[in-house]
């Protein structure tokens, strides 16, 4: 079945979405295919985060809707959600003394009844979750012993834990250096390709999100500026007019895929 015939995971529906008095977007429409990881990528405030947000219901739509498998958001229950969408922020937080172990263990909350001990299959997913991160031999050691790395990938693993069909990360390679943010990177591809999971990243990193994704959003100023595959969408054309600089494409050795050379800020007179 080619992918126009699959029904999208998500569906946004001419949404306004904002915080207080002030929008960020005004009839943004968007769709999420199954089965595939969708980069958001723009400059600072142009909605990246906002938009994530939303369609995972952390934020109201003052206009449109926001489908769920077909569902408005608003229908589903907390845990509900929980259970078909995991979400990790920029910058979460948890006590330095919680062992890696316990943190997993998290995210099997919304499988859980209230004050319900561990099942096995609890316990089974947290170990699927440590060994697919490649924590396991960390998985007793305090969040405050581990690198910036291995503690992504602790949260990482809590996320993977959740079980979720679709996973929402935003900006997951924040303060990592190269090597740690491209085993994320890896990660994030295998639970796409291998594990069947749909994923929406937030990166600003356009070769990273080339290398990642199957499809990249161009946002600026509270609208889509692009949407489509890795190749048609990071054009030396559209990179310009939506990040103001000049850039060169090239071809990234080994695959068809475009790596973006910087070339520096456009003149002034061509902004806007």
């Amino acid at each position: 079945m080619s992918e126009s015939h699959v029904p999208p995971v998500i569906t946004v529906e001419s949404a306004s979405v904002g915080y207080g008095e002030a929008l960020v977007f005004r009839d943004l429409s968007l769709t999420i295919p199954k089965g595939q990881v969708t980069a958001l990528c723009g400059p600072n405030g142009c909605g990246k985060s906002t938009a994530l947000k939303a369609m995972r219901g952390l934020l109201p739509t003052r206009a449109g809707q926001i489908l769920l498998d077909q569902t408005p958001i608003g229908g589903w229950g907390a845990k509900a959600l929980a259970r078909q969408i995991a979400i990790l922020g920029q910058s979460p937080s948890a006590p330095q003394e919680m062992r890696v172990r316990d943190l997993v263990a998290l995210g099997r909350y919304s499988h859980r009844a209230a004050f319900r001990t561990l099942s096995q299959e609890d316990s089974a997913a947290i170990e699927t979750a440590l060994e697919a991160t490649d924590m396991a031999a960390l998985s007793e050691r305090p969040l405050g012993a581990l690198s910036g790395g291995q503690l992504q990938r602790a949260w990482l693993a809590m996320v993977v834990a959740q079980e979720a069909p679709v996973i929402f990360l935003d900006e997951p390679t924040n303060h990592l250096d190269i090597a740690h943010a491209l085993n994320v990177l890896d990660l994030v591809r295998h639970l796409s390709q291998t594990g069947g999971k749909t994923v929406v990243i937030v990166l600003h990193d356009l070769n990273m999100a080339a290398r990642v994704a199957d499809r990249v959003v161009l946002f600026r100023d509270g609208r889509i500026a692009a949407d489509g595959a890795v190749a048609d969408v990071l054009t030396e054309a559209r990179i310009s007019a939506v990040f103001d600089i000049a850039c060169q494409v090239l071809t990234r050795p080994g695959s068809a895929l475009p790596l973006i050379v910087p070339l520096g800020p456009l003149p002034q007179a061509r902004r806007g």
